[in-house]
């Protein structure tokens, strides 16, 4: 069977390893961003997760001629009025670390002395054609809270202070197996996996998904 190359429309070397690791029982090659030094940035101007997957899988695979697979995902922490949410990864600036984004949300949560601890973690995914046609849109939750303080070295982001329903570890204090259960990234993984799963079962040569 031959291999279908996608480009993961990411420079993280974290979340392109999480992805190859839900994608490992598909004839897929994931290449990411930097494989690609010439594209140009997409602008990241939607209001919503899925709209800002959309417009990065479209300018991505525009730019190189390969299906895109992006997503835009994030934290919202209720207290912070669904904050950081889109703008998660900016959250302390453009180039802020992992580790100065956690501290600017714990040090908000504590400017507002607000009990409230309750967040969620959401991502959308949208692949595309080389062409720029949207050929799947998905999303996926994984609700929880904010731990008081970070825990934790296994996984990127905001991982080490977000400990998912049901479990008393943050993402950074549990195994990559059980985060690839229950992850919002795994979530919408599953459905997206179903999708590429009916496509590579029919035909690599054609350019149309089975419905």
């Amino acid at each position: 069977m031959r291999t279908l190359q996608i480009l993961v429309a990411t420079k993280n070397v974290g979340k392109v390893k999480e992805l190859k690791r839900l994608f490992a029982d598909l004839p897929l090659c994931l290449r990411s961003l930097n494989e690609f030094p010439e594209v140009i940035e997409a602008e990241e101007t939607g209001v919503t997760f899925a709209e800002n997957a959309v417009l990065k899988a479209q300018s991505y695979a525009l730019q190189t001629g390969v299906w895109a697979l992006a997503d835009d995902s994030g934290l919202e922490v209720e207290a912070l009025g669904a904050a950081p949410g889109v703008f998660s990864a900016r959250y302390a600036g453009k180039n802020a670390t992992d580790e100065e984004k956690i501290e600017k949300l714990l040090g908000e949560l504590n400017i507002r002395q607000d009990k409230r601890r309750r967040a969620r973690f959401v991502c959308a995914m949208a692949i595309s054609d080389k062409k720029g046609e949207i050929k799947f849109l998905t999303e996926g939750i994984c609700a929880g809270r904010i731990a008081l303080n970070a825990k934790g070295t296994n996984g990127f982001g905001y991982d080490p202070i977000f400990i998912p329903g049901g479990f008393s570890q943050t993402f950074g204090e549990l195994s990559t197996e059980t985060k690839g259960k229950i992850s919002h990234r795994a979530r919408a993984s599953e459905k997206i996996i179903q999708y590429l799963r009916d496509f590579t079962a029919v035909s690599l040569d054609q350019w149309t998904f089975r419905l």
